[in-house]
Order: C-alpha cells, then sequence, then structure tokens
C-alpha cells in the first residue's frame, strides 16, 4: 500500500505552537486515563504508526543499544589492530596497491604505529597504550578487525554504516529499531542523539533522521549542554491551568485533523510528540539529573577531569537513558574528530583521551548494575586509515589517509561474544582478508539480537518495500554471537 504524501508541511507544523512548551507537548495533562492500544506488529497496519511496544519476529537478546560514534575514522593500527610489519618497514615503500582518498597529499612510504601495544585481559586482547581504560574491560568486548563498507569519503561511508546504503535520505539505524519494536518508556522519547559541543558531525541532522519513515521515528536530540532540552518547561505566566486550557484546545484541533486526514503520518507524530512532551515534564529533568549518582560513578565516568569530564557526562546520561526505557542512544563526537591526515602523533592521543575513560566506564556500569547482558554498546566510526605516510612533511606532521577496506570497531552486551577478537586485515592493516564483515551484515546480525529479521522488517514506500538492508546480500555473522 503507498503512503500518502503528507497534508500539512514542516512549515505548518512550526507555525501551530506559540507556548513555548506547546510545540513539543500535548494535552496528556488532561487525558492521563487514556488507554494504550494493544500491541502490533511491526508491518501489521503500516497506515498507523505509534510507539506503542510491538512483540519481535522472535525471541531477543538486545532491548536497548548505545552507539558511541567516533566520526572522522580512528585509526586501527594505532589502536585496536597492531601490524608489526609497519613497524618493521616503517618509512620504506608499500609493495602494493593503495586506494588513497587524498591523492594531493598521498605517499607510498609504509607508516609504523607511534605507540606500543600489549595483551590485556583472560582473552589477551591486543590494545594500544593510548586506550588504557578499554584495556581494563577487553574480557567484556568484542573487537571487530574486520569491518568494511568500501567507499573512501565520509559522508557515504557514514550513511553506510548509521542507515544501510552510501545515499542520503534513508531512515537511521535507532529510526529503524524504534519502528520495528517501539517504545519501552512513554515518558521519554524512544531514540535520542546526543552531539558533541563542539559542532555537529559530518552530515549533520541526517544522522538522526527518519528519512522516509513517519518523523514520529526520528531521533530527538538532547543537547551537549544546558539546558539540554529547550523549552521543556512554559514560562511561569502560562503554567498550571492555563498551559492545561491550551493544550487541551491543541490535542482537540490536531484530532479533528487527523480524522480528516489519517494518513497524514507527520500530524499523527506530532500529536504523539506533545503526549511525550508533557510527560516529559517531569521524566526528562530526573533522568538528566546527574547529581543523584555517586561519587565514585562520578570518578569511574571521570567527571571530576576537565579532559574526559564532558564526554563521560554524555555516556552517563545515555546510561540512564536507557535504564529508564529508551531503546536507542547515539553518541556523536565533532565533525572530522578522528580525522586525522595530518599530526597523528598528537592529534590521535588527544582524541583517545577525551573518549576512553567515559566509553570504558559505560561497559562497567552497564555491567554492575546487570543491564549489560540486553544492552548493545558500540564503538566506531565510518572508516579507519590507510598503513603509510600522508601529508609527508615531517615526523609531527603526518597522518594517514581514509581507509574503508578494512577497519576496527567494538561491541559489547546484547548477546555479542565478549572477549577476544573477530576477523583480520592484511599484514599491513588495509584490506579484510578473514571473516570479512560488510555493514549489511553488521545490520543483519544487530537486528537479529534485537529479535528482527531483517528481511521481514518491511515498510511499504511508493509500492516497494523497503528494509534496512535494501536489497544487500546482508547476513547474520553467527560468529560474533555469545552461545
Amino acid at each position: 500500500m503507498n503512503e500518502q504524501q503528507p497534508i500539512v508541511s514542516r512549515r505548518d507544523l512550526v507555525k501551530a505552537g506559540a507556548f513555548s512548551l506547546a510545540p513539543l507537548a500535548l494535552a496528556a495533562l488532561c487525558r492521563q486515563g487514556r488507554l494504550r492500544a494493544e500491541p502490533i506488529k511491526p508491518i501489521a497496519a503500516p497506515q498507523q504508526f505509534t510507539l506503542e511496544p510491538r512483540p519481535p519476529h522472535y525471541a531477543p537478546r538486545a532491548q536497548a543499544m548505545i552507539s558511541l560514534f567516533m566520526q572522522g575514522g580512528p585509526s586501527q593500527v594505532d589502536l585496536l589492530d597492531p601490524k608489526p610489519a609497519l613497524t618493521r618497514l616503517d618509512g620504506q615503500k608499500f609493495p602494493g596497491k593503495i586506494k588513497y582518498d587524498d591523492v594531493g597529499g598521498a605517499s607510498s612510504k609504509i607508516l609504523g604505529s607511534f605507540w606500543k601495544f600489549a595483551k590485556h585481559g583472560q582473552c589477551g586482547t591486543e590494545v594500544s597504550e593510548l586506550l588504557p581504560h578499554l584495556a581494563e574491560i577487553v574480557d567484556d568486548i568484542l573487537v571487530i578487525r574486520s569491518m568494511r563498507t568500501g567507499v573512501n569519503n565520509h559522508g557515504q561511508s557514514i550513511h553506510a554504516m548509521n542507515s544501510g546504503r552510501i545515499q542520503r535520505g534513508r531512515p537511521s539505524l535507532g529510526s529503524w529499531l524504534t519502528y520495528g519494536l517501539g517504545a519501552e518508556t512513554d515518558e521519554l522519547p524512544a531514540y535520542v542523539a546526543m552531539r558533541d559541543p563542539a559542532g555537529l558531525p559530518v552530515e549533520g541532522v541526517l544522522n538522526w533522521s527518519n528519512g522516509w519513515l513517519p518523523s514520529l521515528f526520528q531521533g530527538t536530540v538532547i543537547r551537549s549542554r544546558e539546558p539540554r532540552i529547550l523549552n521543556l518547561e512554559p514560562p511561569l505566566h502560562l503554567r498550571g491551568e492555563v498551559q492545561r486550557n491550551y493544550l487541551a484546545f491543541l490535542d482537540r484541533l490536531n484530532r479533528d485533523q487527523l480524522e480528516r486526514f489519517p494518513a497524514n503520518t507527520d500530524l499523527a507524530a506530532r500529536v504523539s510528540n506533545f503526549e511525550l512532551a508533557a510527560r516529559m515534564q517531569n521524566a526528562a529533568r530526573e533522568v538528566l539529573d546527574i547529581g543523584q549518582e555517586t561519587k565514585a560513578t562520578h570518578e569511574m565516568y571521570g567527571l571530576h577531569d576537565k579532559v574526559t569530564e564532558e564526554y563521560g557526562r554524555r555516556c552517563l546520561i545515555a546510561r540512564r537513558l536507557v535504564e529508564r526505557g529508551v531503546r536507542f542512544v547515539q553518541l556523536f563526537t565533532k565533525n572530522q574528530y578522528w580525522d586525522h591526515h595530518g599530526s597523528i602523533l598528537t592529534a590521535l592521543p588527544a582524541s583517545c583521551g577525551k573518549t576512553d575513560r567515559g566509553a570504558a566506564a559505560l561497559v562497567k556500569d552497564l555491567k554492575q548494575r546487570g543491564m549489560l547482558d540486553t544492552t548493545v554498546v558500540h564503538w566506531g566510526g565510518e572508516m579507519g586509515r590507510l598503513p603509510v605516510i600522508q601529508n609527508d612533511a615531517g615526523r609531527a606532521k603526518v597522518g594517514r589517509d581514509h581507509n574503508t577496506y578494512g577497519f576496527t570497531m567494538w561491541v559489547a552486551g546484547g548477546g555479542f561474544k565478549r572477549g577476544g577478537t573477530y576477523g583480520a586485515t592484511d599484514e599491513f592493516g588495509h584490506h579484510a582478508v578473514e571473516n570479512v564483515v560488510n555493514h549489511f551484515d553488521y545490520h543483519a546480525t544487530l537486528l537479529h539480537l534485537f529479535g528482527l529479521d531483517a528481511k521481514q522488517l518491511v515498510f511499504q514506500r511508493n509500492g516497494r518495500a523497503e528494509t534496512l538492508l535494501s536489497d544487500q546480500p546482508g547476513q547474520v555473522q553467527s560468529g560474533l554471537l555469545q552461545a
């Protein structure tokens, strides 16, 4: 069945509100006794979209996910995929072919890693000295050394990792999960994006876009600085009975319009978002108040250190969100933060120093609270780096170009294996050669852990059955899964 085009434009939606919170709130304050709809299967009634909990296709292992997206491309050969051949042949000509993204700054000289690796944990995973906190939790994570998207541009590879294909405009992973499963809370957004205070990542808001899924499934941004949610409360003179009366009136208008145009998914999403925002007036204040956490928890996340405080705070809020039923949370680093074409000797340690402590603390915290079994944690970017020098202008200025043919990320919890590594790149860390995990294989595996068959999670669009894989041969990678 084809989806009808929205009757109300986005400009109309923006104009609809006048009372501070009114553009985000609904008369749920007046209708607390409303009955919930019965749960429906993900694609049982494509004309009607809600965030009511939906049954998965089969028994899930994971219920929630926190994605720590390192935008720009962390260097796998300097962090989690050590290559002795690079050290041995440092400065010599690379013996094979290299596909550069920045040909102008390219070099064929091999660049050995500046940092030492050591084995850690019972699993013996080798970790760079730049990630001392990650080294403490290696027995709880699985390092995937054979990721591949095969497109060397940032934007295209970001879309591949976050929305399934290299094209813009498709629904993000969080949108697919909330479309398929609904929400476990009606007081907080099902899908939250947390941006870096220093700026948006490449592709900006498209990273958490609902694409052509109904706008109900778009990610909600929680700001990186206070106030983390704008206009959460109305001005003093509009609170109480004034607000309730206004929201009740607005609710009647919206529902009358929705009865006339039931296929208008933007309008339906507006009604749902109004309801949610009204309930968020209390719930959001509570979840964002990390002052309730213990001093030991603050220290574990590095909130006492100006280098680690900001990212650690976002990681802690992510845990609090998931703890209260949020389905999907994604934390972003700023634009090109890991894109070390030059000065990698200083830039890479800085990136690791900012994020390592908070990421490791998140896994520790989830585990000690008994939440890691059902919460997937992902760490990684859209690409890795090449084994040769870029910007050959002296030791202090060298860097590495893009590499999407073999890079590394790690996952934890939610049914993924714990401890050890999966897959391998060649001796130079350029191409994935063993147990290759394409982005579409990763997505099929991830949905499987949530109890969803990637080929059955379908959205009907203009006569076409769309999926996250979208005609790509994604296969569940059983080698990634805990027995």
